[in-house]
């Protein structure tokens, strides 16, 4: 009696591990660079903001215009990821990145810096969302918890070397924070060079229709949006005229957008993905935790340097506690989920944890102990390495491997969607509350209010009196302490729409439904032979 044989399982690429980790170096130096570009600035934002006599509103817009870029053109490089060469595309996305880190690097306002801030978040949108999808492409569900380990191991080293990199950068006088530009510039060319010698994959040839009416659309609701939130309360009153014409205005291009992605014949975010309920829910998911990841941590910089008097480069050490717990909990983590083949407990957990750390970071002052706060951090950096992959890992394993491209970007477009609204948003409730503290403080030494930086350029508070110091000092440790408190909500938002997804084994291959029909009736053919096997040789 013969063994029933299996017929081959389909996949997307036939590569060896060997072959994969070729491949994925160049594409680790890509993301590497991408999250460089946001990281490398987080510590020298504040010296840099004070040099271009900019205010609190130029710091956010800094981050946000960057953050925007890369969530308006995510969509539309995982479209193109779905319909062209992916490796032109992720080289394109290299060369856009080093005109926007050159020009960058040559700002003279912060207008003209935020301008080139966009060109840089075109570039690393498309980086992030084709490292995604190549690795989608080249490796099986199952096996890519693993190779996702390694993702979130160059996530952790640029997020820790990005900002000590732009902290020793800024400290260093004969280099100065234009180097923080410059310095992402070798690591894009070397990432260029090592994609061309080692990245082979299989090019779609079909014509690519993109949504450029979507694309407009969705872009200029969002920014409507962002620019809303970043002015109101400063600018002008929560409640007035601007108020209502730039919210409706958000809403009417969003409804627009709607009706425009339900015709298209190739929409940037396809409708029928959210009839999908995981991605729906992992869609959720990714809001909460890049408003949270984003919007909350991007202040922790400034925190430093202005409410406990750090150099940029102490700075960056400080928040090692966070990006250690992200570095081992996305490799540790991912290693497990490629053993077991099971998710979601990771997604709870990293949910609860994040909760639990921003609650906890809600109650940041100017002195509160290192100690506690490196506890805090840990927490929070554990936490998004135990979430973010892995809500992409779960949309991954739920689709076909011709919606790879749209499906990863989706949910890459609405996290750093959530990103850019939790900056916008997180940043005007700093400004404001800022504004109060430093008010209450002057009064109760008796300065007018009238003497108060809230509202102006960025503090210098190695250059302010002692008493004023002090007032400085504990309104942006105060203010700190809300903005994470504000952020809360929405990693408990994160963690309802995990808890509400099912839980689906990691496929051991990157076909569709199809493909997974396949598999079950190899197992059942395989599994009816042994059994005749084992009844013969008893017999």
């Amino acid at each position: 009696m013969t063994q029933a044989t299996a017929p081959p399982r389909p996949t997307g690429v036939d590569m060896t591990h060997r072959q994969i980790m070729e491949a994925l170096s160049g594409l680790l130096l890509g993301l590497f660079v991408a999250i460089l570009s946001s990281t490398v600035i987080s510590n020298a934002l504040p010296r840099i903001i004070t040099e271009l006599h900019g205010g609190q509103s130029a710091y956010t817009w800094v981050v946000t215009s960057a953050l925007l870029a890369t969530t308006a053109t995510t969509p539309i490089w995982g479209k193109l990821a779905d319909l062209t060469s992916k490796k032109t595309l992720v080289q394109i996305a290299l060369g856009i990145y080093v005109l926007g880190s050159v020009l960058a690097g040559a700002a003279q306002g912060t207008g003209e810096l935020i301008a080139c801030r966009v060109l840089q978040g075109i570039g690393a949108g498309g980086l992030t969302a084709l490292a995604q999808v190549i690795m989608a492409t080249m490796i099986a569900p199952r096996e890519r918890g693993r190779y996702s380990g390694y993702l979130g191991a160059v996530m952790a080293v640029g997020t820790i070397g990005g900002p000590l990199i732009g902290g020793v950068i800024v400290d260093t006088s004969w280099l100065g924070w234009r180097w923080c530009f410059y310095v992402g510039v070798p690591f894009a060319i070397a990432a260029l060079v090592v994609l061309q010698k080692t990245l082979h994959l299989p090019v779609v040839k079909r014509k690519a229709q993109i949504d450029w009416w979507g694309a407009t659309l969705i872009t200029a609701a969002v920014s409507v949006l962002l620019i809303w939130v970043s002015l109101a309360g400063d600018q002008f009153a929560w409640l007035s005229w601007q108020t209502v014409v730039m919210v409706l205005g958000a809403l009417v291009l969003g409804a627009l957008a709607i009706r425009v992605e339900t015709r298209a014949a190739e929409p940037m975010i396809p409708p029928r993905l959210f009839r999908n309920r995981t991605i729906t829910l992992a869609v959720v998911a990714s809001i909460a935790v890049g408003v949270g990841m984003f919007g909350a941590s991007i202040f922790l910089g400034q925190y430093f340097q202005i409410s406990r008097g750090q150099s940029p480069t102490m700075s960056g050490l400080m928040t090692l506690p966070m990006i250690l717990g992200l570095l081992v909990a996305s490799t540790v983590g991912g290693r497990i989920i490629t053993k077991t083949g099971r998710w979601k407990g990771f997604l709870v957990s990293g949910s609860v944890l994040l909760t639990v750390g921003f609650a906890l970071m809600g109650t940041l002052r100017a002195d509160t102990s290192f100690t506690l706060l490196s506890v805090y951090m840990a927490l929070v950096g554990v936490g998004l390495g135990l979430t973010m992959q892995n809500l992409v890992l779960a949309v991954q394993n739920t689709v076909g491997p011709h919606e790879l491209g749209a499906a990863s970007s989706v949910v890459a477009f609405f996290r750093s969607l959530g990103g850019a609204i939790g900056v916008a948003a997180l940043g005007a409730v700093l400004a404001h509350k800022v504004k109060a503290y430093t008010a209450d403080g002057l009064a109760q030494l008796g300065v007018p209010t009238a003497s108060s930086s809230g509202g102006g350029t960025l503090p210098d508070v190695h250059t302010l009196p002692g008493p004023l110091r002090a007032v400085v000092e504990g309104a942006y440790g105060h203010g700190a302490g809300d903005i994470f408190l504000a952020a809360t909500p929405f990693a408990l938002i994160a963690l309802i729409a995990v808890t509400f997804i099912k839980e689906v084994p990691l496929r051991q291959h990157n076909g569709s439904a199809v493909a997974d029909e396949v598999e079950r009736e190899s197992t059942v053919a395989a599994g009816a032979g042994a059994a005749v096997i084992r009844t013969g040789e008893q017999r």
